[in-house]
């Protein structure tokens, strides 16, 4: 098994951590892994993301041309990675804020209103952690409860009472895929 994938948006939604979670999930798998993050010098509100490989075998180069999963929180993410999406690929794009939705008939599309949902939870930033479960119910690279672990690794331990409300927004994210698939 090789997953490459991109996750991809604006700085400060959470677009860095998600990959690194997914990285640290990967790991504690025993999988190899790649974290490439990339953001521009605003940080915040500019453009950010990041690419992972998570591999059962040696992963080669960090550079990636072509993705299996392109994960897009915005329009100018989904507009730059769309066609960087590999023929069968996934892509996995935020319905809420993203006015003009996928184009390509080669691959499988699965729209989730993260931003929406995380309002309804009272937290608008979950939205990554809703994007996160999507991603893993659309993909399984790793286990839920692997997920739920590297999260807690991730997360700075001065915000671990955020782990309940995170681990139900990435549950709500699983859910959200399910219907989205149906």
């Amino acid at each position: 098994m090789k997953e490459e994938i991109v996750f991809a948006g604006f700085g400060g939604q959470g677009v860095l951590t998600m990959g690194l979670i997914l990285s640290y999930a990967g790991m504690i798998e025993g999988k190899e892994i790649c974290w490439m993050p990339s953001y521009g010098p605003e940080m915040r509100g500019g453009t950010a993301n990041c690419q992972v490989t998570v591999s059962d075998d040696k992963v080669s180069s960090p550079i990636l041309s072509q993705y299996d999963t392109v994960v897009a929180l915005n329009q100018p993410s989904l507009d730059k990675f769309e066609d960087k999406l590999k023929s069968g690929g996934v892509l996995i794009w935020e319905s809420t804020n993203i006015s003009k939705g996928p184009s390509r008939k080669d691959i499988t599309s699965i729209g989730i209103p993260a931003a929406e949902e995380a309002v309804k939870m009272d937290n608008p930033k979950v939205l990554n952690m809703i994007v996160l479960g999507a991603y893993l119910e659309a993909k399984g690279v790793v286990k839920f409860d692997t997920l739920k672990a590297a999260l807690k690794k991730v997360l700075p331990e001065r915000h671990h009472h955020m782990l309940p409300l995170n681990e139900k927004a990435m549950e709500k994210g699983v859910e959200l895929a399910k219907a989205a698939k149906s």
